[in-house]
């Protein structure tokens, strides 16, 4: 299957080491996104299904300096009116002489149909779908390998002010952006090249919103958008909760998008004064976000979750093995011997490596020797000759890790200067799951890397991915070429989530959507996202607010030259084994998943899977 920035130059050890080793950790979370997203991963629509026009005359661009000039107005005067909207109309109800009327769900809130719903009902023949939608299989005409479902074009009283920040006509989304001159962001994008600016992120933005609301059903409102750059550093707690005043006090937002990544401060201020928050900060702790329900939501997979899939690999493929793909041959013939390797930034990271190391109990699986380290230039170098030492001595096979994309260099280099060769297994590492930082380690470790990651199997970049549907509907690149990957998650979750909610938006049945929203389809080049409850994971985890459910199994091939994230040629990628067949928890099987043979797996997708490429469409006119 294999297929043909800031001052970051004067960072020093104690400037690094004044935000901490959890900085630079999330911080990489983050540009994760901007780097494999926007450089031609899997597919990127994500949960459901939304149109209307936007206009650039109700949008705005918020600063430290320059405030919003009556943003919220509208919202304000028919929020006191203190009329009650009036309720939407439920949905149509099937024919008298409809054979497949005991199939109809009652689920759905009113006001909403989409096309499958309404063939059952035997309704799709009397409504107008419109330009948008490819009636032969009734989803709209988008060039994705899984295009969202046609809903119906609503007609009628929305009931106006329906939540803080919503009007009759718009619905006011502040998107947070970082300083131009955030040094510690800059310390982390400078080595894959990001020249993007604000104002590249926020045409953009807006250029996306024009997309979306073109093909989906917003129910006669358009997102009023106000850009706002971040007044302090991603770590600053003080600049943070600031700023979050200000959004709350002048902009009177229906929710925010985005916000500082080392800080949970920005987030706690927004949701204290009730304004809901879509992955505005560090993922925090699942009674969190029952405390604050409905409120906050985030993308990933949660600590918790991401350890239960991670001990089951481990468990399941790794335990009582030889340790086959070791670069020692002699470790070859052993069964494993587990060490581990981690990153520690505070109460939390300890205590998630604590249930780590229970979950593997529970597999027979030992660890004997675990060590932790931290982000520290100053003293990596120490740290990494300590660590190979010890996991030497114990005569360690297998050294399961968890690090940021830097370290990975010291660890793998010192390896080698003391002659250990271990098979290196990949857990739950930000950023080392990416071809473009690894080929900066020692490429003699790394051709013995393998393990588990949450991205996807990557599509030729030309034919998928944010980039490519902006330059379809435009006709040119974005602005922010390199970061569009980084902002499109937020619109791609919002939009498919409002269309399910119906003229009433409010957060209450924002919280009802995703709860009767089934998880998106799971396919090779594209997780599975859910939240509610589905079943996914244990009871004790669900309510799930955490979208991503699946992982896959990758392996690294050092001598593989083709293209990294940021369309870079170089030797060095990252294989998806049988061509990126993905696990939810429980799923992982015992027999072996077959590594190291490109013939049963996919670096990156020149064509489309089976059964999922797209059909490509013209694009409709914008507000089409």
């Amino acid at each position: 299957m294999e297929s043909a920035q800031g001052e970051p130059e004067h960072v020093g050890a104690s400037a690094l080491k004044k935000w901490g080793p959890l900085g630079l950790l999330v911080v990489a979370a983050v540009v994760v996104i901007i780097i494999v997203a926007s450089g031609g991963g899997g597919d990127d629509d994500s949960a459901s299904e939304p149109s209307s026009s936007a206009s650039s005359d109700s949008s705005q661009t918020a600063s430290a300096d320059s405030p919003e000039e009556d943003s919220s107005t509208a919202a304000e005067e028919e929020s006191s009116e203190s009329s009650e909207p009036e309720e939407a109309e439920e949905p149509d109800p099937a024919t008298e002489d409809c054979p497949t009327a005991g199939d109809a769900r009652d689920d759905l809130l009113p006001g909403v149909m989409f096309y499958e719903e309404a063939v059952t009902r035997c309704i799709a023949d009397d409504i107008e779908w419109g330009e948008r939608c490819d009636e032969e299989t009734g989803r709209l005409k988008l060039p994705t390998s899984l295009p969202p479902a046609c809903f119906a074009p609503f007609e009628g009283d929305n009931g106006g002010a329906t939540a803080q920040g919503v009007t009759e006509d718009s619905i006011n989304i502040v998107y947070w952006r970082w300083m131009e001159n955030d040094f510690i962001l800059q310390y982390i994008t400078g080595p894959i090249s990001n020249d993007d600016t604000n104002a590249d992120a926020e045409a953009s933005l807006r250029g996306l919103l024009e997309y979306y609301e073109t093909y989906y059903e917003t129910y006669g409102r358009s997102i009023n958008l106000i850009f706002y750059e971040g007044t302090g550093l991603i770590s600053d707690e003080i600049s943070a909760r600031s700023d979050a005043v200000k959004i709350a006090e002048e902009y009177d937002p229906f929710m925010v998008w985005n916000g500082p990544t080392l800080t949970n401060a920005f987030e706690d201020e927004l949701v204290s004064r009730g304004i809901a928050c879509l992955s505005c900060g560090p993922s925090q702790d699942i009674e969190y976000y029952r405390e604050n329900d409905p409120l906050a939501w985030a993308f990933g997979m949660s600590a918790v979750q991401a350890s239960l899939i991670a001990s089951e690999y481990v468990g399941k493929q790794l335990a009582g093995r030889n340790a086959i793909y070791a670069g020692d041959t002699d470790y070859q013939s052993q069964p494993r011997v587990f060490g581990r390797l981690w990153i520690e930034s505070g109460e939390a990271s300890v205590q998630n490596e604590a249930n780590f190391e229970d979950n593997l109990a529970g597999y027979g699986v030992d660890v004997v020797e675990s060590v932790a380290f931290t982000l520290d230039p100053a003293t990596l170098q120490e740290q990494a000759s300590s660590a190979i030492a010890k996991f030497k001595s114990a005569g360690v096979t297998t050294v399961m890790f968890s690090a940021d994309p830097i370290s990975p260099r010291d660890f793998t280099r010192e390896a080698t200067a003391q002659g250990y060769y271990p098979e290196w297994v990949h857990i739950g590492s930000v950023l080392a799951d990416t071809n473009i930082f690894s080929r900066t380690y020692d490429q003699e470790q790394w051709a013995n890397a393998f393990g588990i990651t949450t991205l996807s199997a990557r599509v030729d970049p030309t034919v998928s991915g944010a980039p490519f549907r902006y330059k379809w509907f435009f006709g040119e690149e974005a602005p922010a070429d390199d970061s569009l990957g980084v902002i499109d998650p937020w619109p791609a979750t919002f939009y498919p989530i409002i269309q399910g909610i119906g003229p009433e938006l409010t957060y209450e049945n924002w919280k009802t959507a995703l709860d009767t929203a089934d998880p998106t389809r799971q396919t090779l080049t594209s997780g599975s996202f859910s939240w509610g409850v589905n079943g996914r994971w244990p009871a004790e985890l669900e309510y799930d607010f955490f979208g991503g459910d699946d992982i896959t199994v990758f392996w690294w091939d050092s001598t593989k030259e083709g293209l990294d994230e940021a369309d870079g040629l170089g030797e060095g990628m990252w294989f998806f084994a049988d061509g990126g067949q993905r696990y939810l928890l429980g799923e992982i099987p015992e027999e072996d998943i077959t590594l190291f043979d490109r013939e049963t797996s996919s670096d990156i997708y020149m064509e489309w899977p089976e059964g999922e490429a797209p059909i490509y469409y013209d694009p409709l006119p914008s507000g089409g």
